[in-house]
C-alpha cells in the first residue's frame, strides 16, 4: 500500500503572468492541496522556479507531474529526492520585548537557533530563521510564551545535493543515478 508522504516538485516554467496560476489550477482541479508554494527567478531572467510540496503517494506525485509537463509553459518538472534535497525556509517572527529581561532571552534564543535579529523596537524584536519545518516550529514554541505579534513563512525551496540538476542535460556522467525518484 502506498501511503501519502510529503512531496517535493521542481517546476521550471516561462516567467510570464498567469503561469502561476495555470499551475496552481492544476493541481486544485485534480483535488490536491499544495502544502507550501515558492517561487522566483532562475539566473535567467525568463524561467522561474516553483518549489510545489503536496501530500501525495508516489503514484499521484507521478500523475500531477505528468499532467504539469503537458502544460506549454512548463520546461521540466522533476520529484525531488527527500534523501537528497537540501530543503530551506524563511521565517520571519516579530515578538513582543517590552522589558530588557525579555529582551535578553529573546536574544539568547535567537542564537541558539542562529536566526539573525532584523528589527528592533522599544517592544518588539523581529527575528529571521532559516531551515526546514522543525527548526521552525521549535524556535516558535519557545518563542509563543513571549507573545508572537507577526509570523510569516516564505515556503519551502529545495535543490538537490550535489552536482545533480533540474535541467537533465547539466548532469554529470558517472554520478549515482536515483533511478526511479526523477522523472
Amino acid at each position: 500500500m502506498n501511503e501519502s508522504s510529503r512531496q517535493t516538485l521542481a517546476v521550471l516554467v516561462d516567467n510570464e503572468s498567469g503561469v502561476l496560476s495555470r499551475v496552481v489550477r492544476l493541481f486544485s482541479g485534480k483535488g490536491y492541496n499544495i502544502e507550501s508554494l515558492a517561487v522566483g527567478t532562475t539566473d535567467d531572467p525568463k524561467v522561474s522556479r516553483i518549489t510545489i510540496e503536496i501530500l501525495a503517494t508516489d503514484s499521484q506525485t507521478r500523475l500531477i507531474s505528468s499532467q504539469l509537463r503537458k502544460l506549454f509553459c512548463v520546461h521540466s518538472v522533476k520529484i525531488l529526492n527527500p534523501g537528497h534535497a537540501i530543503r530551506r525556509e524563511l521565517v520571519l517572527i516579530k515578538v513582543m520585548a517590552s522589558s530588557s529581561e525579555s529582551r535578553n532571552e529573546i536574544i539568547q534564543i535567537a542564537n541558539i537557533f542562529r536566526a539573525s535579529i532584523i528589527d528592533v523596537s522599544v517592544s518588539s524584536l523581529t527575528l529571521a530563521v532559516i531551515g526546514d519545518e522543525s527548526k521552525a516550529e521549535a524556535i516558535q514554541n519557545l518563542l509563543r510564551e513571549f507573545g508572537i505579534l507577526e509570523l510569516v513563512r516564505t515556503g519551502m525551496v529545495a535543490l538537490e545535493r550535489g552536482q545533480f540538476t533540474i535541467d537533465e542535460q547539466t548532469k554529470v556522467k558517472g554520478e549515482y543515478d536515483y533511478g526511479k525518484n526523477v522523472l
